[in-house]
């Protein structure tokens, strides 16, 4: 029963107030729909000598977008790993390209295991030396120049280069090979993944050579697993057998070397969930992106070792170890509490309507009863008592008519009925004095 305050607004206020406070509702879902929903973004820097490791994050972002997954990429070109690690740790980004004998990675957690870089030394099939102990008056050249320079240290802390009076001289890719035949240097040294377009770049360094019938051979570093001992982020690794050419192989049989890893590393104030969605996304890319990328096909799951040179990340090792929530694991908190708002901004709705549509509603016939009660208090006659008690049946039998074409609130009807038997009280009470007092005056 709507309150006799609320008749007495207007149908058209009460329609506006609710229909203002459902399109609030309304808005309300949506933008916090879209709040949740809306794609996470984070910032990754790459840069590399050759814009490879530009071109390879780059590729994975479109194809994260193309997708829709539920995190996003942006780019940022750091020209070299150094400085994407800069960028990292001065928290300027929240991810990172980068080889694993780069500095300033305390910050960092690894996320994917791109790819490995493996040091080869090459230099004229001519050259007595095969091994870098042999090596004696040689100048050797470090492409790429300072991204290099960690292995050129690495390699000194086990080798008397002085003693043997080798020295080594920075030259930029382009200059490699005037450099080598031109005899300012004897020797090249290269980090590069062991992926047929790089060793593609490796032999042209010696087209010249070749012209002088001297092909490119590789020098072995014998020692390399002193040297991963003291530069952990190196390991020993064996080049196999005929990597640089197939016939006659070059190498002639597995040779030891070095390698160094690529990762995608976060930094560790990254969100867990994002880098769970992120690592299953970078999986998801691989397997789209291989045949453009064949580099990918090296990438995987970094060192879950507790020792390992760069911690992984907790929300990679989630999704890895294989323990990534569900949908409804993740979200059961927020869906129950989603159900609650649900009901509740229902059972508002249903309130606001029956709000709305009080005006229109029919009147409750408690208040006509009730002033129907003072009447035969008052009447005076028979005939006025028959008139009020047919006025009495015509009441209710409308409300009996409409308690059966609608739901009827109950506690009303049992209202009426307590009102209709209070009535017929007062009407056998009138009609009693009613005839006394007609008997009286006859």
């Amino acid at each position: 029963m709507a309150s006799p305050a609320l008749n007495l607004w207007p149908q058209w206020l009460r329609i506006s107030i609710v229909g203002a406070a459902t399109a609030a509702a309304i808005g309300g879902g949506w933008f916090a729909y879209r709040h949740f929903a809306r794609p996470v973004v984070l910032t990754v820097a790459a840069g590399s000598a050759d814009g490879e490791a530009l071109a390879l994050i780059s590729a994975i972002s479109a194809r994260l977008t193309a997708s829709n997954s539920h995190v996003r990429l942006k780019v940022s070109d750091a020209g070299t790993s150094a400085k994407a690690a800069e960028m990292l740790a001065a928290h300027k980004v929240d991810l990172a390209v980068v080889r694993g004998d780069t500095g300033g990675l305390a910050d960092a957690r690894s996320v994917l295991l791109l790819t490995h870089g493996v040091v080869l030394i090459m230099t004229p099939s001519a050259a007595s030396a095969d091994s870098l102990g042999d090596l004696r008056n040689t100048t050797v050249g470090v492409i790429g120049g300072a991204i290099n320079q960690p292995a050129v240290e690495a390699l000194k802390q086990v080798y008397q280069f002085d003693r043997a009076r080798v020295s080594f001289q920075d030259v930029a890719v382009n200059d490699a090979a005037a450099a080598l035949a031109s005899g300012k240097v004897h020797a090249l040294l290269a980090v590069i993944p062991l992926t047929e377009k790089y060793l593609a770049k490796a032999r042209q360094f010696f087209q010249q050579e070749r012209a002088k019938g001297s092909a490119a051979k590789l020098i072995e570093i014998e020692s390399a697993g002193a040297v991963a001992n003291v530069a952990q982020y190196y390991e020993s690794y064996d080049i196999p057998k005929g990597t640089l050419r197939g016939a006659p192989p070059v190498p002639s049989d597995d040779l030891t070397s070095l390698r160094v890893s690529y990762f995608l590393v976060a930094n560790k104030a990254v969100s867990a969930d994002a880098v769970t969605d992120l690592t299953q996304s970078l999986v998801d890319a691989k397997r789209d992106l291989l045949s453009q990328f064949p580099i990918l096909a090296q990438a995987g799951a970094p060192s879950m070792d507790a020792d390992a040179l760069i911690p992984i990340h907790p929300g990679a090792a989630t999704y890895y170890n294989g323990n990534q929530q569900s949908f409804l694991d993740k979200y059961d908190d927020k869906l129950y509490y989603a159900s609650l708002l649900l009901g509740t901004l229902i059972s508002v709705l249903v309130a606001g309507w029956r709000f709305a549509r009080s005006g229109a509603a029919p009147e409750s016939k408690l208040e006509p009863l009730y002033e129907l009660g003072h009447e035969i208090r008052n009447a005076k006659s028979e005939g006025e008592l028959e008139d009020i008690e047919k006025r009495i049946d015509d009441i209710l039998k409308g409300e009996l008519a409409r308690s059966a074409s609608e739901s009827a609130d109950s506690a009303e009807m049992a209202a009426l009925g307590l009102a209709a038997h209070r009535l017929q009280y007062l009407m056998s009470h009138r009609r009693v004095l009613v005839r006394s007092t007609a008997a009286s005056r006859q």
